[in-house]
Order: C-alpha cells, then structure tokens, then sequence
C-alpha cells in the first residue's frame, strides 16, 4: 500500500518539482496543475489506509515508529498541507505575487516531500538506535528510540543517529530524482503541453543521474549493512524485484522514442514498485533494523498484534482494499485521457 501510495502521489511531487524548475510561462503551469489537480488529495487516501493497515497489523511498529519518527512525521504534515494549499489557495486571486508565493509553496513542499521520504526510507536500511542504547547499557524499553533532525557527526554509524547523515541524504537524493523523473512522465501522459518534448530530453538525462546515484547507494549500503543481499542468497526467486527495478530503470532511457505518452509513466512505475519490493526483500523479516546488539530488531513477527486482532483485521482490511480501490478506479475513469482544458484551480 505504501508503494501504491509513493506511485500515485508521488507523481503529484515530482509534478511539483517540475512546475518549481521547468515551468516559466503560466500556460506550462496550468498544464502541470490541471494534470494532477483531481487526483492528488484522493492519492493521499493510500497513505491514510496504509497508516491503519500499521496500526491495526502491527501497533508495536506504529507506536514506535510514530513516536521516534514524530519530528520528521510533523514536518511531513505540514510539508503536504502547504502543497495542498499552494494549489488551492494560488488560483483565489489573480494577483502576480499571490500566484508567485503559492507557486513556491507548491514546489518547494513538493521537492521536500520528495527528499524527506527517500530519507525516510534511508533510515529503514539503515536501522535505529532501539532502546537507545549507550555504553552498552538500554535506556528504554526495547522498541523505543528517538531521533534529533541530525546528529555532530552527520554519519551513519554514530552511536547516536539522526534523521538526517550523509547515507539518508544520498537516498532522499535518489527520491527526489526518481519522483522528478515521475511526475514528468505523467505531464507528458495528461497533457499535450509544449513541456512534453523538453520534459523526454530532462528524463532521459536525469536517468544517468539516477543510475549513477543507485550505483552508488548499492556499494555504500555495503559499509552500512553486513551482508545486505543475503536473502536474495538465500531466496533466489525474490531476484524478480531487482529484475523490475532495472527494468523500469533501463526502460527510461528509451523515453524519447516511445509512441504512446504513458509507456514512460508505466517504466518508472516499474522502478519505484521493483525498488520498494527490493528493499523490503533485503531487509525480509526485519520492518525497522537495530543498530545495536542489546535490543533486536523489529521484525513481522515481534510486532504483530495478536492472532484474533489480525483474524478480525483481515476481513475488514479486505472490505476497505476492495471499496479503496474501486474508488480509485472510478476517479481515475471518470478523468481518463488528456487534463489541458481542465481548468482546476480558477476561480
């Protein structure tokens, strides 16, 4: 649900970062707001449902999760209502610096979207200080920890961790050229804009970029992780998520010469689906790693709720997934084909 989530909104962030970068006449404006405009608050019902999927599966992960993530979490909230608002509130009045400012607002909040949830799951990869363990002695009980924004030492392996350090950086990069790569692929799908051909000439260079970044994250997650491929030893048939990954990936490089408008959206798909799968698949049983060896890590198992909860979960959680995506499916039919002559936001 989560990479269903970063799928669909996530194109609404990487249109954001475009309009921020690429969009200077206000009718490439339009077409960015207009391709996303009745799709993207009803992307954000992923991230709610994926949030009480959490709650009800694994509380032990929600509780700790939300309670050591909170700074970051805040910053998320406050980053989306200022991109929501950015493309409400700009179309009110017709005003050149009212425009400009929530302009800003839209693209900005979008790019730190972008950046803070590659950062997010950088800090998964990498793992936490649970029970925030010093000098071998656990402070708290084993599921709690807590993070500061950064910590002195901006590393990775500092006994004290925070949100932000050179490896989380290094993946939030990777999102925010992945979600840029996105979101443009998705302009290009909806709209007929004259941005299209200037977008294909971006995606295609900003692949290299990308490609460069995932190469180089791969060889550092060496340094962070012992051994961060065995379960693909060990599991040879979950190789298929790398497999899409690169798929999506090399598929990108193509943009230029593909026919149809939404081969490119459906490639980099590909990417964040394959690479969110990958993740989880590396990390496989472990939900949150422990960076210390007092307290062991989250995993599937030691954070679920009890089996009459999941039994009773279950059945309703498939009576939510069949009403969300049905929901999703009609929108998304109601609104099929080109967004130009939309019109959201005027007023």
């Amino acid at each position: 649900m989560l990479a269903i989530y970063v799928i669909l909104d996530g194109y609404d962030f990487g249109a954001g970062i475009v309009h921020l970068f690429f969009a200077k006449k206000e009718k490439d404006k339009k077409a960015i707001t207009n391709a996303i405009g009745p799709f993207w608050d009803a992307n954000e019902v992923w991230l709610i449902a994926s949030g009480g999927v959490l709650f009800f599966a694994f509380p032990t992960l929600y509780a700790s999760s939300f309670s050591g993530f909170y700074l970051p979490l805040i910053m998320i909230l406050w980053l989306l209502i200022f991109r929501a608002i950015g493309l409400e509130l700009r179309g009110q009045i017709h005003n050149k610096l009212w425009e400009t400012v929530w302009d800003k607002a839209f693209g900005i909040a979008s790019f730190l979207l972008a950046l803070f949830f590659g950062i997010a799951l950088g800090n998964v990869v990498r793992g936490v200080n649970l029970g925030m363990v010093e000098n071998g002695i656990s402070a708290h009980e084993a599921h709690y920890f807590f993070l500061p924004l950064w910590n002195p030492t901006f590393s990775p392996s500092a006994e004290h961790l925070g949100i932000i350090d050179w490896f989380t950086i290094l993946l939030g990069l990777v999102g925010v050229i992945t979600l840029t790569i996105h979101g443009a692929n998705w302009i290009i799908y909806k709209t007929n804009s004259d941005l299209n051909n200037k977008l294909k000439t971006a995606i295609f260079r900003l692949n290299f970029v990308l490609l460069a970044l995932v190469i180089l994250s791969l060889v550092v997650w060496h340094v962070i992780a012992p051994k961060p491929f065995h379960n693909f030893i060990e599991r040879p048939w979950m190789w298929i998520f790398p497999l899409l990954t690169l798929t999506g990936l090399f598929g990108l490089f193509k943009v230029k010469t593909f026919k149809k408008d939404g081969i490119g959206f459906i490639f980099s798909s590909l990417f964040i689906l394959g690479g969110f799968a990958s993740t989880a698949a590396s990390i496989f049983p472990k939900v949150l790693p422990s960076t210390n060896t007092v307290n062991p890590s989250l995993t599937i198992y030691n954070v679920a709720a009890d089996e009459y909860g999941l039994s009773v979960g279950i059945n309703w959680f498939i009576i939510a997934l069949i009403l969300l995506i049905a929901y999703v499916f009609i929108q998304y039919k109601v609104f099929k084909g080109k967004m130009d002559d939309i019109g959201y936001g005027e007023h």
